[in-house]
């Protein structure tokens, strides 16, 4: 696993250890990053379930100017740090260790507003519509907002969530990239 462009690019990372993460493959993070950018003018950017913070470490490479990553375990806490740290910039990032659904009121609390944002929750426990919904009606977003999802197939996440507008859908083997925008009408 690598950054695969930008400022950082080429330089390792570390999955987290174990089976209780998914690290998202160069090919997809390359894809994904090819469909939303490729490259930043800052933004900010939350990733609720960082693993090993890859997509928010490519995001800050690729031109965001701060990350948020949460994820609640310690496993994953860690490795993030040990990737933040091959940036040499570990002042682009902010690293909590908390659940998401905690996070989310806290952000909020704290008068946080992003313009990316990652979901890519244990497959298992996916409730990406219910967050995406908190996130617009706690004001976590700014305008333009997007919401960048990676799934398995079984998620089936619907081309309507009230608020977004549905920007693109890829399949890439068992893993889906579904990307959302946040409404002109709302936020």
């Amino acid at each position: 696993m690598r950054i695969v462009a930008g400022e950082y690019g080429g330089r390792r990372l570390k999955a987290v250890p174990g089976m209780a993460t998914r690290p998202t493959t160069d090919k997809v993070k390359e894809a994904l990053f090819n469909m939303i950018g490729p490259y930043f003018d800052g933004g900010r950017s939350l990733d609720l379930f960082a693993g090993s913070g890859g997509l928010s470490i490519e995001a800050v490479s690729r031109g965001v100017a701060e990350a948020v990553l949460i994820d609640r375990q310690y496993a994953a806490i860690k490795t993030i740090k040990d990737n933040v740290a091959v940036t040499k910039a570990p002042e682009k990032f902010e690293i909590l260790k908390r659940d998401a659904n905690r996070a989310i009121p806290e952000l909020a609390d704290r008068g946080d507003k992003f313009d990316l944002v990652f979901f890519d929750p244990p497959y298992a426990q996916q409730k990406i519509m219910a967050e995406m919904d908190r996130l617009r009606e706690l004001g976590l977003l700014n305008s333009g907002a997007r919401v960048i999802c990676e799934t398995d197939q079984q998620a089936q996440l619907p081309d309507d969530i009230a608020g977004f507008n549905l920007i693109e859908r890829r399949d890439y083997g068992i893993t889906e990239i579904t990307i959302y925008e946040l409404g002109s009408d709302v936020g």
